[in-house]
């Protein structure tokens, strides 16, 4: 009996004690929930600038694939990739590999032509002693003439024909017809995959051809990349843009925006857009082709305005407001119509200056 009486009044004593802790905490805290001081900071004078980034790469304005009119088997190649090569300088030799039947009809054209030739040569110069001699008046000669001038100017025409076949090489002009390989721009040869021996296929309407070489205008870049749907319509031709090249660290290089494609490629449930940059490289600058690089572009700015850390903004019953220091911890409310924000610092329109001490209200010290 005794015990019972004693466990009851130890359990006693241990909730009044613990009762008496509990107020004291509670007391203590409320203590320090009203002693609580905030930090303050002021709004200033500063820029807000939206970005946006556009990954893509560096590409050549121009880039041209070389390729032959002609089929056969490369006798030379006369550059490598990397060396400056000007519009007609030749790049290779192709050399041609006649078709024999092409080649049986144009040696027959040739002859027949010959003997055509021959025949008109024989009875224009018979015809012109016979006018010396005054037995055919000189219109009966010039037709003879005239017959001869026209086979000779066939024969010529059969033998070209034939050299092209043969060669690629006329016959009367001594130039090249398709054998030697050149560029039509000046440029940087960026590849030339076939070598000496290699066969090549001429470029026509059934087939591609052979890619000789790859040259590029090297000084007229430009930056090829894609945006999103929801960033596109905040772009405008004209736009200042600046390049950073993944490969070359610290390099911003300025661009200026002049292509927006008008239609968007879904991408991973995305909706892309292509943009194009020219690229502004300065004398002596060289990028090459294919770089990576990411382009910042300013979307929406605001320069030498009043803002403010996005932090110090409170909402409440749909106003917008932060509490201004009036007295030594003491703080009044003050409603504030806001601008532009980057997430971090906002434009501040009305309601606050720069000389008042904002409250960091979500950031009490005790």
């Amino acid at each position: 009996m005794k015990k019972g009486r004693l466990y009851t009044l130890i359990a006693f004593i241990v909730l009044v004690l613990a009762g008496a802790a509990y107020t004291l905490n509670h007391l203590y805290t409320q203590e320090q929930q009203e002693e609580a001081t905030y930090r303050t900071e002021n709004a200033r004078t500063g820029d807000i600038v939206i970005k946006t980034v556009a990954a893509g790469s560096i590409q050549p304005r121009q880039e041209i694939l070389i390729k032959p009119q002609i089929s056969g088997i490369v006798r030379r190649v006369q550059v490598e990739a990397g060396e400056q090569v000007q519009s007609g300088e030749v790049l290779a030799e192709v050399m041609v590999v006649p078709d024999m039947g092409a080649l049986s009809s144009a040696e027959t054209r040739l002859e027949r032509a010959r003997i055509s030739l021959e025949d008109a040569e024989t009875n224009a110069e018979r015809n012109r002693l016979l006018l010396e001699d005054g037995i055919i008046a000189a219109a009966d000669f010039q037709r003879f003439e005239l017959a001869r001038k026209q086979a000779q100017e066939e024969f010529y025409a059969a033998e070209d024909n034939l050299r092209i076949i043969q060669d690629g090489v006329a016959a009367r002009s001594g130039r090249t017809s398709n054998t030697l390989i050149t560029p039509t721009i000046d440029g940087m040869v960026l590849d030339a995959p076939v070598k000496k021996g290699n066969s090549v296929i001429e470029a026509n309407n059934f087939n591609e051809g052979t890619t000789i070489a790859t040259v590029a205008d090297m000084q007229d870049l430009i930056f090829v990349g894609k945006i999103d749907e929801s960033e596109v319509e905040k772009l405008s031709v004209g736009m200042a843009i600046e390049l950073t090249i993944g490969a070359i660290e610290g390099l911003t290089i300025p661009a200026t925006l002049e292509y927006i494609s008008p239609k968007g490629i879904e991408e991973a449930g995305a909706i892309q857009f292509e943009i194009k940059a020219a690229v502004e490289l300065q004398e002596g600058q060289f990028l090459r082709a294919g770089y990576s690089a990411n382009a910042n572009v300013v979307l929406d700015e605001r320069r030498g305005v009043l803002v403010m850390a996005e932090m110090l903004v409170q909402y409440a019953e749909g106003a917008t407001f932060v509490e201004v220091l009036v007295g030594e911890n003491l703080y009044e409310r003050r409603d504030v119509e806001l601008g532009l924000s980057d997430g971090i610092s906002v434009e501040v329109l009305s309601g606050v200056s720069a000389d008042d001490q904002l409250k960091v209200w979500n950031q009490p010290q005790y």
